[in-house]
């Protein structure tokens, strides 16, 4: 199982034993609208292809954020769930191998981005931004 966060998108990934299943809240993933950010969602699963997960049925669900960093927590939350399952069933050597193809491809697909809206402090309108200085 594995839950990263993007933004304020959280995905939850569950994999375990089946036959090669891939479903979004029970919808199979193919069928995510729209299909540009479709492909960015099977980007791990093509990395890794079906000889790596084919044995796997995944589960996810996402909640929160919008549509982009759904789809960038989902691929997250899938590289994460195949990574800890070959970590307790399967031999290390092959999550190690797993885990680098998928970093040397793209660092988000293991790590979270950590940025966060700053908050509102006084004396300004926003974040940094200060009231503008009159003299008289």
């Amino acid at each position: 199982m594995a839950a990263p966060l993007q933004k304020t998108a959280v995905a939850v990934a569950y994999a375990k034993p089946g036959k090669g299943l891939v479903k979004l809240n029970g919808i199979p993933l193919e069928l995510i609208k729209p299909e540009a950010l479709g492909h960015k969602v099977f980007e791990p699963l093509l990395l890794l292809g079906k000889q790596r997960w084919g044995f796997l049925d995944i589960r996810l669900r996402v909640k929160g954020g919008g549509h982009v960093s759904q789809i960038y927590a989902l691929r997250q939350a899938i590289s994460k769930a195949i990574i800890a399952y070959y970590q307790k069933y399967v031999d290390e050597q092959s999550k190690v191998q797993i885990k680098e193809t998928l970093l040397q491809y793209d660092r988000t697909l293991l790590v979270a981005d950590p940025r966060r809206c700053e908050p509102k402090k006084f004396g300004g309108r926003g974040a940094r931004a200060r009231f503008q200085k009159s003299y008289r």
